[in-house]
């Protein structure tokens, strides 16, 4: 394999320079696309424009050493392993604290009962008494880590106090030096801090044991942290797209300097340093604030640029007509990063092998596909959500970027393999399973887990169908893939049609997966967007007709009445079925696209339909609700959740599926957090972020998701508000956000860590995304990096190339 991938290199290298394949404009990425293979090997990562190399410019005003004592006295150890002093291995000169751990146990993983191979091997924590020590004066801890794992391809350690886990991504073999800002932290009384690991098996290459070194452990105080939390930037920042703008579009940045009085800014050429625009910040006052805006539409000269307003300057930005390709690159780096049942070099050997379903006396092994976040988790409709979109990419670029759309492709049907290879043949599929560990590959031992859910549901057999449809007219160079293709979908869609007629919707069992929470009217949509595809590959009037016929129920699930009054009038949203009890939200994953797929490719595919008007008047209506929507978040441009109504929590059917392990005043907290938003009546509230209780919540695929629904609107009805909307949670995913953070890790500047406990950091991982905090309605992204937020996701990757392929 390595002999290949320095061949290819090779050949690909001597191309590129000759001018004859093209790449990227970014000369430094295209050499590190070229040395992977062309993304056989992972990106190298550039940390040097992170979070955390900015943040370790700041030095602190003054500190204090957690201990004095040169030994391991105050520590103690809980869990396997054990603690140590050493002296050889040292940065502060006075020896350093050794946490020695085994990788495995050598016994069984034991999980919940709804989960039961969902666990590790147990965990080894060293923990210091701080005695209740009030840490009021700090809002930094910095310590030095020196991981000497053998063999271990991917190092972090956890670090913990007052209830808060940090995950530390590390480089094996060196020192670390890292921080943890906490000026958002309860620190009052603090009654310990720990450093800990969860042991998880070994991968390929992985020693029995692991050992770090800790030292130089230091509370401190310092400037310039940043914010965690609301919607005013920093003092003395400038929010805007790390990445940069398209041409023609709105261009505009969000400042908060008070100390900067003449209100003068300019658009300095990155090259020459001279100023090319210059105009004033604008004070804005908005339902979330009062803000300085730079606005800079007017200027369409393609290049490289930099803001500057007084004697802040920011990092160099694109403006141009092409700007989101280095981003595919780097997701698509990520997605490949994420492949299971493959190895990855410096991630991990091919895996999970002996992970298998079993139906009907028979037994598949659930490796391929891509595992589905920080863990090592699966879940086969992700896989094929990715692998749709991957396709919808390649078809953009097919004619633009040769090199990128087949290496596209290549990644869709490594996925399709996998939905490919879980179907039993007779509607049931291998659907998901919840894993931590490693596995030993090795059939017949102590490892082995036959735990995969297998399901014959009709919605994900509907979805399977639309995406192998679309694969079969996407995929031209395999005549025998193409035709089982188009083959299969028709299967899959009699399997799902004939589930649908013996037990309707609802059928949803397992509240793990992620399509648990959809919606009747979602499901509907679903079955005439499946349908269709099935209609456009075949040409069978059949499917035709089941599209127009499922359609009806989502359109009358739709509000045409406004709710609200005068300029807070809304209108054109979705209910979750005809009860009207409950509106159509998402707190996670995310499906909100598919109304305006299933409505826009009728359109396309039944331009002569008796109900033509109606699609399009039903697209014509949701678009104006996402227009409705913007005022509520500037000058910023993330979409808000929606329109709430007070007693949905009333509906438990619908609550449920949404809200999963709830606390028992989840109603309550229901009320009140719809509250904390912008009423529009007595019963509606309109909230910018959703309502949500558990540990799955983030923004991320949500609002692309919406973006992805307003871009076909745009593209559809030729609206370029609608396909501006779509551009704006792009902006917001790279930078255009309070925090003033690239959510691309390696793209634009100001990255931050991510949590890939599993993987290691890599270069395109997405994270579920911005939250908020308690039961506000206003951003929250503190540095603590742990699940859910800021964990890892392909679905998140998946929703940036679905939402990319629209432009």
């Amino acid at each position: 394999m390595k002999n290949h991938i320095i061949y290819a290199a090779l050949c690909l290298y001597a191309a590129t320079a000759a001018g004859q394949v093209y790449v990227t404009s970014d000369a430094r990425l295209t050499q590190d696309i070229v040395a992977t293979g062309i993304i056989h090997s992972p990106l190298p990562l550039d940390d040097s424009r992170s979070f955390e190399a900015a943040g370790l410019k700041n030095k602190a005003v003054y500190s204090k050493p957690l201990s004095r004592d040169n030994s391991i006295s105050g520590w103690s150890h809980t869990g396997l392993g054990r603690i140590d002093y050493s002296v050889g291995q040292t940065v502060s000169g006075n020896g350093s604290l050794k946490l020695t751990f085994p990788s495995h146990t050598g016994v069984r993983v034991k999980g919940s009962d709804s989960d039961p191979d969902y666990g590790t091997y147990g965990n080894a924590r060293a923990i210091f008494n701080v005695n209740g020590d009030n840490w009021g004066q700090y809002n930094r801890i910095a310590f030095s880590i020196y991981p000497d794992c053998e063999g271990a391809r991917v190092v972090n350690l956890n670090l913990s106090f007052n209830s808060v886990s940090h995950l530390v991504n590390l480089v094996n073999h060196q020192w670390n030096h890292c921080f943890l800002n906490i000026g958002n932290i309860q620190r009052d009384k603090v009654d310990n801090i720990a450093f800990g690991a969860s042991i998880k098996g070994q991968d390929r290459t992985t020693g029995d044991t692991l050992v770090y070194y800790i030292d130089r452990i230091e509370l401190q105080q310092v400037d310039n942290i940043g914010i965690e939390s609301g919607w005013i930037p920093a003092n003395g920042s400038i929010a805007y797209s790390t990445t940069g703008y398209m041409l023609n579009d709105r261009k505009t940045a969000v400042a908060h300097m008070p100390e900067n009085n003449n209100r003068a800014f300019q658009l300095v050429d990155a090259q020459t340093g001279l100023p090319v625009f210059s105009g004033q910040i604008k004070e804005e006052k908005t339902g979330i604030g009062e803000f300085g805006v730079m606005d800079f539409s007017s200027f369409n000269n393609t290049g490289s640029y930099q803001l500057k307003a007084g004697d802040v300057l920011t990092p160099p930005f694109r403006i141009d007509g092409n700007i989101w390709e280095n981003s595919l690159w780097r997701t698509l780096n990520y997605i490949f990063c994420q492949r299971c049942g493959y190895p990855v070099p410096g991630k991990h050997g091919a895996c999970h092998i002996d992970l298998c379903s079993e139906h009907d006396g028979k037994k598949i092994s659930y490796s391929g596909g891509w595992h589905d976040a920080g863990d090592l988790s699966q879940q086969t409709l992700q896989t094929g959500d990715i692998a749709y979109a991957l396709l919808e990419m390649h078809n953009k670029l097919k004619d633009k970027n040769k090199l990128l759309a087949a290496r596209l492709l290549e990644e869709a049907e490594w996925g399709l393999e996998f939905v490919l290879k879980n179907r039993y043949g007779d509607g049931y599929r291998a659907s998901s399973v919840g894993l931590l560990i490693w596995q030993d590959g090795i059939f017949n031992t102590f490892d082995d887990i036959s735990s995969v859910r297998v399901q014959n549901l009709a919605f994900d057999n509907f979805l399977y169908a639309a995406y192998e449809a679309y694969a079969a007219m996407s995929i031209d160079h395999d005549p025998s893939l193409q035709a089982y293709l188009r083959k299969v979908a028709e299967e899959d869609f009699e399997f799902a049609l004939k589930r649908h007629d013996e037990v309707g919707y609802g059928e949803f069992i397992h509240f793990y997966e992620h399509s648990y929470n959809t919606s009747e009217s979602q499901y509907m949509a679903t079955i005439s967007w499946a349908a269709a595809m099935l209609h456009k590959l075949t040409g069978e009037r059949r499917y035709a007709d089941l599209a127009a016929d499922y359609i009806r129920y989502t359109l009358d699930c739709q509000r045409t009445e406004p709710v609200g009054k005068g300029k807070a009038s809304i209108k054109g949203f979705f209910y979750r079925d005809k009860s009207r009890k409950s509106i159509v939200h998402y707190i996670h994953q995310s499906r909100e696209q598919v109304y305006m797929q299933a409505l826009t490719l009728l359109c396309e595919t039944q331009p002569g339909h008796p109900d033509y008007n109606k699609w399009v008047e039903s697209i014509r209506l949701y678009g104006d609700y996402l227009k409705s929507l913007m005022p509520y978040t500037a000058p910023y441009g993330m979409l808000s959740s929606g329109v709430y109504h007070i007693d949905e929590h009333q509906d438990s059917t619908g609550f449920y599926r949404l809200h999963l392990f709830p606390p028992r005043n989840a109603k309550e907290l229901f009320v009140e957090q719809v509250k904390k938003g912008v009423p529009l009546d007595n019963e509606h509230y309109l909230k910018r972020f959703p309502v949500w209780f558990s540990i799955f919540n983030g923004n991320t695929a949500v609002h692309l998701s919406t973006g992805k629904a307003a871009a076909i609107c745009g593209n559809f009805l030729r609206d370029e508000e609608l396909l501006s909307i779509g551009r704006e949670q792009m902006y917001w995913t790279v930078g255009k956000n309070p925090f003033g953070q690239s959510l691309i890790y390696g793209e634009g500047y100001n990255y931050p860590q991510l949590d890939s406990f599993s993987s290691g950091e890599i270069v395109g991982e997405m994270p579920v995304g911005i939250r908020s905090l308690d039961n506000e309605d206003a951003p929250y992204w503190p540095q603590v990096n742990n699940a859910c937020y800021k964990e890892v996701w392909v679905t998140s990757a998946g929703k940036w190339l679905t939402l990319a392929a629209e432009y």
